[in-house]
């Protein structure tokens, strides 16, 4: 196999089929290597962190399997990583909607006007936006790799535009270690009229000592991840 270019040389994952990933849908996923956060609790980390440590995905194998499969699938999920901070992506999700098949988008939100630029163009269809917790915490979620203020900012563009294309947005939680009930009651109060917050379950990531070192996410303290 030759080495992807372009934007495929950031595809480090594919899962065939899920049937939980985009709720009431049979979905591929796609994985994009590559994040502008630090969060201690990522399970996709060395995916988010060092994306050539994971093989290159050969572009022809997914194409291969959209073009035979796509009557099977309801949907495919673009996911990383932080599909948001890959180069071209849209290049990426233009090749794929030639399988006419709906395309759901994982993000942080950290880079609204990306967010935006893919949905004015029609490349994604729904954006599941992940909400880490309070503003507040936002820079111990993250690594310190996005300010509290950052953070509102942000989050706050991708609510203004989800109160214009209802369809296109759902928001979601995962309750890792040091968010309580009452962050999580903090969290759901954000979001606009009629959206709901899906709380997810805390998965512990496998990791090795080596990525347990104080000064940054991927060398983070151990123990509690919340301040």
């Amino acid at each position: 196999m030759n080495k992807p270019a372009g934007v495929w040389n950031y595809v480090r994952g594919f899962e065939n089929l899920s049937l939980c990933d985009w709720p009431g849908r049979a979905t591929c996923i796609i994985f994009l290597g590559g994040c502008n956060l630090h969060c201690p609790t990522c399970h996709n980390f060395e995916l988010a962190w060092d994306m050539t440590s994971l093989p290159a995905i050969d572009p022809v194998h997914i194409k291969s399997y959209l073009r035979d499969r796509a009557g099977w699938l309801d949907g495919v999920t673009v996911t990383g990583g932080e599909p948001t901070t890959v180069a071209s992506v849209g290049e990426l999700l233009w090749e794929l909607k030639k399988y006419n098949l709906p395309i759901k988008m994982d993000t942080n939100g950290m880079r609204p006007e990306v967010v935006q630029d893919l949905l004015h163009s029609k490349l994604v269809d729904t954006f599941a936006v992940d909400v880490k917790g309070p503003w507040a915490k936002y820079p111990s979620l993250t690594g310190h790799a996005v300010s509290e203020i950052a953070a509102q900012a942000n989050m706050q563009r991708i609510f203004e535009m989800a109160k214009t294309t209802t369809d296109s947005f759902y928001f979601r939680c995962t309750q890792v270690p040091g968010l309580t009930e009452a962050d999580l009651d903090v969290a759901r109060g954000y979001l606009p009229q009629g959206y709901e917050l899906t709380i997810q379950k805390f998965v512990p990531p496998r990791r090795k000592q080596e990525h347990a070192k104080p000064n940054h996410e991927e060398r983070r303290p151990v123990g509690d991840v919340v301040i």
